[in-house]
Formats: structure tokens, C-alpha cells, sequence
């Protein structure tokens, strides 16, 4: 039996990073995988290997229908897609590779299996070494998600796949349906649209990715739609068929009209369910609510005052840096710092091209509670820098009070928005007025300066600049 300071089950990166700052802080520590690699979802079949496909797959693109316009020309341009899907291979590994560089570095023990509670103080690991029992004066459970799929639906990961299996595909397909118009949805549909496949999304909402500003999700929906994605939204998804070469997936519009469709697979995106099968956690007093996800306080702390809980396990934003925040949070928690978390400030990032990102508050939210704000746009169109670069499409909007200039929302689409968005979060985190933003200096030409005028243009002046 070992005897540790702090016990990490699961190595996504809500686990690695709160047994790296756990070990950090001088506590002995352990991480618990149940699987070869660590990373979990992010880094092996989730965001890293889907972000390496979606670079790979934008050159792609560039190569056959942004280049000529810049004067370079390519007599012909072919795709090796067992090369793309290598060299996401490689990109996963290399990543891999340096968590287990940093867990010997920080003398984190690693242990390969699968945790189960035996009560509130100790857990049980199942591995290719046997059993062992592990004590531990704190746990951390960083076990995270899987996919979702709709009742009647079920996932065979042969022809109606996830986008785990989309990461692993031998060939590439001719067709593909993929039901949910969310973040994996739009990003599945981008890589495999880029290909030569050709993609239907099947939306449920009005609009696309429906968690995020509605302006933005419309915008996206033109862009997509312009590159050739099918889109149907208000379509109510209720079965779906393997055929053995293909799959059909059978839906309804919002008038009750049957409709189907058949493709090479039918992908499934609508979300993902947390993961807790085999934690024991019927042996402790840890709580689960009726949606699966463990019960946590504003400290990611469970009903045991010893057991704590974080990312996609608890809810909220399945994102893998707010995810990363909650494993600093309850390190420093256990060491007896008063951390806390603003929820609100976390931004989201959808990696299609152009990308989208998000932080605060959406211009929904603040209609419906009657909140006052001003609104300023500034569209990509009208940046010289975006026209060097040919990037034109999207617009960057911030919301901001119209009393004392709180920022309290920005919303982008268009180049580099997931690397611009950080000014947003800055801007909300440390109560920046709209003021403050528009009078520091942006170098020109730059991306950025679409943010300048949405700030200028919010606080009731004019565009100063392109």
C-alpha cells in the first residue's frame, strides 16, 4: 500500500496540471491513467489531434484556392491522407511525450489503471500489474467526458462514429452526416469539408454554435454554407442505421416533415456526458446530480471535505483551460491559498477558419435580463491588415456598459481570433473600461486594431482607422 499527499485520477488537463502544481507546492503526488498514454481526451483524441487536422487541412485549402491570388501557382496539388493523419500522430505523441517529461521532472508518480474508491479515503487500481491500494490525504478526480449520442441512436464506432473515431479514419470519406452544429460539429465538418468530403450538419437549435454569441453562429453558418457545407437547423435527429458500407440517419424539421439521408458516416457531436463508470463513487459520500456530473462547491470540493472534482466531470464548460484553472484552484485550495475562479471570464474558441471566440457576456443574455449595454462592431473587411492577408470574413463586437464602460462582453470571428480573445479576458479580468482599451496603442497593421474600433465605435465614437 502507498501512502501519498495527493492522489490524481485521470491525466487530462485538469489532471496533469493539478498534480504538476500539486508537486509543486511540495506534496507528494500521484497520478492515476487508466490508459497507456497520459493527456486523456485533449491531447489524444480531442482538441491537440483535431487542431493539428484543421491546420493541415487549411493549407490544403490555401493550396488549392488561396494561392493564386498571391502569384503562386502549383501546377497540381494532391493529398496524402495517411500522411495528414501521421503527422497528427506525430503531433499527439510529441505531447505526450512531454507530460511524461514532466511528471519525472516533477517526481510525480505514475501509475497505469483503473482507480476505484473503496471509501472516502482510499481507492483501488486495476492494472496491467495487478491490484494495489493507494491512501491518499486528498483525491482530485480529473476523470472528464465521453461523447454524447440521442436516445435510440446508438454509437457502433464502425459507420455512426464520434469524433474520436474521426481522428482514426483509414481513408478518406466521400460523404459524411454529422449530427450537432457545436463546436465539434462545425470543426469535423471544416477538416473533412476541406478534403473533398462532402458534409452535412444536422442542428437541432436555430442557429449554430447556440452556446455562443447568435451573430456569430449566423456569421459562421455564411462561411461554412460558402464553402460548400450543407447546413439544415431546426432538425430533430430520433435514428440512425449502419448499412455496412454506409450509414442513413432519419430526422424531422420543426413542421414534423420525415426526412433521411445516407452517407459514408454519420458522426455524432452533440456533446459529451461525464465520465464516472467504476469510480466506486457509491462508496463515498461524493454526490452526482441527475445529469451524471459530480457536485462540487465554488472550491471544485465534493460533499467529502477530501475528495475534490474537476473539468468536464463536474459540468459547466468542457474546456480544457477552464479545466486546468479548476486543477491550480484546488492545489493551491489544499495548500491553504484563497484562489477563486471567475466563470465568466473563460473565454471559448471554435477553431474553423476564419475562428471564433468568446468571453462574457453574449448580447442575448443581456436583452433577456434587461441589462443596458452599447454595442460596437468592426468587421474584418475594414482592416488593412485583413486584406493584406486576404482573411476578410467576421467582425469583432465587444459589449460594454454605457455608464461606466465595463466590458462586458467581446465576441470575434474572423483571423486569429482565438489568439485576440485573450485581450478581451484581460480586459474583463482586471475591470478595463471600453475607454482604456481604445486609447492604448495597437500596432498597424495588425488584427487587433478590428478590436480598437469595436471599442471606439461601443463608447460612441467614431472608427478612426483601417
Amino acid at each position: 500500500m502507498e501512502n501519498y499527499d495527493v492522489a490524481v485520477i485521470g491525466s487530462g488537463p485538469g489532471g496533469y496540471v493539478a498534480a504538476i502544481r500539486s508537486a509543486q507546492l511540495g506534496y507528494k503526488t500521484v497520478i492515476i491513467e487508466k490508459y497507456a498514454t497520459l493527456g486523456g481526451t485533449c491531447t489524444n483524441v480531442g482538441c491537440i489531434p483535431t487542431k493539428a487536422l484543421l491546420d493541415s487541412t487549411h493549407h490544403y485549402a490555401e493550396a488549392q484556392h488561396g494561392f493564386g491570388s498571391h502569384g503562386i501557382m502549383l501546377n497540381e496539388i494532391n493529398l496524402d491522407f495517411s500522411q495528414m493523419y501521421k503527422r497528427k500522430s506525430e503531433v499527439v505523441t510529441k505531447n505526450t511525450s512531454g507530460l511524461e517529461f514532466l511528471m519525472n521532472k516533477n517526481k510525480i508518480t505514475h501509475i497505469q489503471g483503473m482507480a476505484r474508491f473503496i471509501n472516502d479515503s482510499t481507492i483501488q487500481v486495476s492494472g496491467k500489474e495487478g491490484e494495489q491500494t493507494v491512501v491518499a490525504r486528498h483525491y482530485i478526480i480529473a476523470t472528464g467526458s465521453k461523447p454524447s449520442t440521442i436516445s435510440g441512436i446508438e454509437i457502433d464506432k464502425k459507420r455512426i462514429i464520434t469524433s474520436t473515431e474521426a481522428l482514426s479514419l483509414q481513408e478518406k470519406p466521400k460523404t459524411m452526416i454529422i449530427i450537432g452544429g457545436g463546436v465539434i460539429g462545425v470543426e469535423m465538418a471544416s477538416i473533412f469539408s476541406r478534403i473533398g468530403t462532402k458534409v452535412t450538419i444536422l442542428e437541432y437549435a436555430d442557429h449554430l454554435i447556440s452556446t455562443m454569441d447568435h451573430g456569430l453562429g449566423r456569421s459562421l453558418q455564411k462561411i461554412l454554407k460558402k464553402e460548400g457545407i450543407e447546413i439544415h437547423l431546426n432538425q430533430s435527429v430520433y435514428k440512425a442505421e449502419n448499412l455496412g458500407a454506409s450509414a442513413k440517419v432519419f430526422f424531422r424539421d420543426q413542421d414534423g416533415k420525415e426526412n433521411e439521408l445516407e452517407g459514408d458516416y454519420v458522426l455524432m457531436a452533440v456533446g459529451r456526458r461525464p465520465y464516472t463508470e467504476g469510480l466506486g463513487l457509491e462508496n463515498t459520500g461524493v454526490q452526482v446530480n441527475n445529469r451524471g456530473f459530480i457536485e462540487v462547491d465554488e472550491k471544485c470540493c465534493t460533499a467529502v471535505s477530501t475528495i475534490y472534482a474537476i473539468g468536464d466531470v463536474i459540468g459547466g464548460a468542457m474546456l480544457a483551460h477552464k479545466a486546468e484553472e479548476e486543477g491550480v484552484l484546488v492545489a493551491e485550495t489544499i495548500n491553504g491559498q484563497n484562489r477563486h475562479i471567475h466563470y465568466d471570464r473563460i473565454p471559448s474558441v471554435v477553431y474553423t477558419w476564419p475562428e471564433v471566440a468568446s468571453v462574457g457576456f453574449t448580447e442575448e443574455y443581456l436583452k433577456k435580463n434587461q441589462i443596458e449595454y452599447r454595442s460596437g462592431s468592426f468587421p474584418f473587411s475594414a482592416s488593412a491588415r485583413a486584406r493584406a492577408s486576404m482573411d476578410t470574413e467576421g467582425f469583432a463586437k465587444v459589449l460594454v456598459d454605457p455608464k461606466y464602460g465595463e466590458i462586458l462582453g467581446v465576441h470575434i470571428i474572423g483571423a486569429r481570433a482565438a489568439d485576440l480573445i485573450a485581450q478581451g479576458v484581460i480586459a474583463q479580468e482586471y475591470e478595463v473600461t471600453a475607454e482604456d482599451m481604445f486609447r492604448i496603442s495597437y500596432a498597424h497593421p495588425t488584427y487587433s486594431e478590428t478590436l480598437k474600433e469595436a471599442y471606439l465605435i461601443a463608447s460612441g465614437q467614431g472608427a478612426v482607422n483601417i
